[in-house]
């Protein structure tokens, strides 16, 4: 289900060679390659099929209203990056410096009110007797395979909008903003090309490039129709939220210096700080769909983060910039698609790249967009149709024979713990990463689940007290997940206008969130009985923008304050909810 446009006028196909959807690291990856390719060919050596005489027709469509689009600050090796750019000239690109320090933090609880297994509350006693400063304890060594001493951070909306004008600059490719795809063309199981969203043209190609992510409409819609390998499932997320934070003048931090974080706010939250040039800050964290509670606002997390005394006392004072949120694809490779199939291949994060040992995703979805690319290239010198048969012997084979296959079967187990319990996942991805993936933590029979929120607080926060929240909250048409912080012991926020602000806030401070007032709602709660019989409605606590909340028995959504985060699709236990393609969103070249 996609909206649809309200001209009901027949709209005349358009034809291309090559379509791609979505502009991310991995289409950049992409369309780098091919059209440098396309440039060291003699003559027009290679020709468009839909157009003779001419270089091939490629486009590219991108849901956000820049090219600059992009939630990420981003630690990397960048070995892909650097293979495609082997001068990689980082004072062009804003917000880019390499890695110059590397640490990784163990947070304490310092306010008493994170869930933490008796053991790290013991680990968090002994490390106090021993007058750990700040709350936080710098493990002597980063392990191997999470460090990233020789890479360097970026900024991905920086990063993005640099490779986007080398592309459109190339005249060989052009790419589209504000140009939502709904979904792919299926014609006996062959894509033929696209479809747009709002006005519903057909774009038809002989390829179509999917890297729209792992929430994107297309990707999906090609999962549901063609399956997915068996034994695998895309089955573990988590939503990364952060800001980009103006340091305070008190901060001495040097430019390149890396902060990886465990503990803190509650065990299972991984977070991150990077110093970019300009006394600017990446700080945020990543909220997994392994964390019990049903009320896992990243937000209110994301603020209890930022004052833990480790990184406050580099922060206070400091002034947001940007803000965003993203979901993020935690199944690594058992979440990994068909790659190709007549007439289309699938790269970056929706292809199952990401590395859920080393936490890194950006260099490997470049890496799966070159390699496409160089394939693509093979196929047309060899005058070839793109059936599934040349893309797997080009495209596949590529990747199976790369170091991002043979990492990502290290990877593959590593988080297997974590359906187990949090020590059991951070003991999981030590013996993986020790041991190249041969020692692992067994994957149990069924997945962990977020328990209810009577469960949840058992012990801190009573039956009747919740219930009482619950009433008030629904009368007021709020989420629940601040006043069950509040009940539990987490302190309040105290807002100061700059750096700590409400979520509300964050939205005019972070970014641009917009939407058409015309635009159908791209959120859609498919059976309005299953909303109403569903007792935690985690749709209404996860969502980043805070665009849907409570309703008469089904929530609510307002789609002008959507950021398209996805986390409503994959939080709802009962699969009642569509997410479809849409213009708007969140957008901050900073990001």
């Amino acid at each position: 289900m996609n909206p649809q446009p309200s001209d009901e006028s027949e709209v005349k196909p358009l034809d291309a060679d090559i379509v791609c959807v979505g502009y991310g690291p991995a289409t950049a990856g992409f369309l780098t390659t091919l059209t440098r390719g396309l440039q060291e060919e003699s003559g027009q050596a290679l020709e468009s099929r839909a157009m003779p005489g001419l270089p091939p027709q490629v486009l590219c469509y991108e849901r956000a209203d820049d090219i600059a689009f992009g939630v990420s600050g981003v630690v990397t090796r960048g070995r892909a990056i650097r293979a495609s750019f082997p001068e990689l000239p980082l004072e062009e690109i804003p917000m880019a410096t390499r890695v110059s320090d590397e640490k990784l933090v163990y947070l304490l609880d310092p306010v008493g009110a994170s869930r933490r297994p008796a053991l790290m509350q013991l680990a968090d006693k002994v490390l106090q007797a021993f007058g750990i400063k700040n709350s936080g304890w710098e493990l002597p060594y980063c392990p191997a395979f999470l460090h990233k001493r020789d890479g360097f951070i970026l900024s991905l909306g920086q990063f993005n909008q640099w490779t986007g004008q080398q592309v459109m600059m190339s005249g060989l490719a052009q790419i589209w903003p504000s140009t939502p795809v709904a979904e792919a063309l299926v014609e006996n199981d062959k894509v033929t090309g696209v479809v747009l969203a709002g006005d519903g043209t057909e774009v038809r190609a002989e390829l179509t490039v999917v890297g729209d992510g792992p929430i994107g409409p297309v990707g999906r819609r090609l999962d549901e129709t063609m399956g997915m390998p068996e034994g695998h499932a895309r089955d573990e997320w988590a939503v990364g939220m952060k800001m980009v934070v103006e340091l305070p003048e008190s901060c001495t931090l040097p430019e390149g210096t890396v902060f990886h974080t465990i503990g803190y706010p509650e065990p299972e939250i991984f977070g991150f700080f990077y110093v970019h040039p300009g006394r600017v800050a990446s700080v945020g964290i990543f909220v997994p769909s392994w964390l019990e509670t049903p009320a896992r606002t990243a937000y209110r997390y994301l603020q209890h983060f930022v004052q833990h005394p480790y990184l406050w006392q580099h922060l206070e004072g400091g002034r947001m910039r940007s803000w965003g949120a993203k979901s993020l694809l935690e199944s690594g490779r058992r979440g990994e698609p068909h790659l190709c199939g007549d007439g289309y291949a699938r790269i970056g994060e929706g292809s199952g790249s990401t590395n859920v040992l080393t936490g890194s995703g950006v260099d490997e979805a470049w890496l799966t967009g070159t390699q496409l690319a160089e394939a693509v290239l093979e196929i047309y010198r060899a005058g070839l149709p793109f059936s599934k048969e040349n893309l797997k012997s080009r495209y596949e084979a590529r990747r199976r024979r790369s170091w991002l296959e043979d990492e990502s079967i290290i990877a593959e187990k590593a988080r297997n713990g974590f359906q187990r319990g949090v020590l059991t996942g951070f003991i999981g991805m030590g013996l993986a990463g020790l041991t190249n993936g041969r020692v692992f933590v067994p994957r149990p029979k069924e997945d962990k689940q977020p328990a209810r929120l009577e469960d949840f607080y058992v012990g801190r926060v009573s039956h009747s007290q919740i219930e009482k929240i619950r009433e008030h909250c629904n009368r007021d048409g709020k989420p629940l997940h601040d006043a069950l912080m509040d009940a539990a012991g987490w302190p309040p926020i105290e807002f100061d206008g700059q750096l700590l602000v409400s979520h509300q806030d964050a939205l005019l401070m972070g970014g641009k969130v917009q939407a058409p007032s015309e635009t159908p709602d791209h959120v859609i709660f498919l059976e309005p009985d299953v909303c109403i019989a569903c007792h935690d409605k985690i749709c209404i606590e996860i969502c980043s923008g805070e665009a849907i909340h409570p309703g008469s028995g089904v929530p609510a959504f307002d789609h002008e304050k959507c950021v398209h985060c996805g986390a409503c699709l994959w939080n709802c236990p009962l699969d009642n909810i569509e997410f479809c393609a849409a213009p708007g969103g969140l957008h901050s070249a900073e990001n």
